[in-house]
């Protein structure tokens, strides 16, 4: 019975970090961020499309690290989970930063999916986290920055 419930909440921990349930999901929403509009910040919203996808990033990629690697320094607080620019500063980096979030979400998806990781047991080099809490972690900031992100999109007239 206990491998059932295990599979159930591997199963719902993973409908939760894709983001499809109750609201948009990532890759919609970053399709509507043309070149464009992905430096600007608009009136009334306090980042640019571009600073919310690399903060995603970098917090993403945090947690996961910290997930899996004792080793790991997180980015100072709160300015290492910022970009500097509110623009990507090549024309590469909004592409890069995607390719980056996309692996590192899937990685946290393996490591959610993997039977052998064990949800509940403290992560030795922590202070009580679980894998369990960092998944929830990743899915509730991913979900609160896509809200964000929709948001700067609408303010920037190009989300109806």
């Amino acid at each position: 019975m206990a491998n059932n419930k295990d599979k159930a909440l591997r199963e719902h921990l993973l409908k939760l970090l894709e983001g499809k349930g109750a609201h948009v999901d990532f890759e919609t929403a970053v399709k509507k961020a043309s070149v464009a509009v992905r430096g600007k910040r608009p009136k009334g919203a306090a980042h640019s499309p571009w600073e919310i996808l690399e903060h995603m990033r970098i917090a993403q990629s945090d947690i996961l690290e910290f997930s899996r690697d004792a080793k790991h320094i997180s980015p100072e607080w709160p300015t290492g989970y910022w970009p500097k620019s509110a623009a990507p500063t090549t024309k590469t980096a909004w592409n890069q930063a995607l390719r980056a979030f996309r692996a590192d979400h899937a990685a946290m998806c393996a490591l959610v999916a993997d039977e052998s990781t064990d949800l509940y047991a403290a992560i030795p080099h922590g202070d009580g986290q679980t894998i369990l809490r960092e998944a929830l972690l990743v899915a509730d900031h991913n979900a609160y920055h896509l809200g964000t992100l929709v948001t700067t999109l609408q303010l920037l007239g190009v989300w109806n």
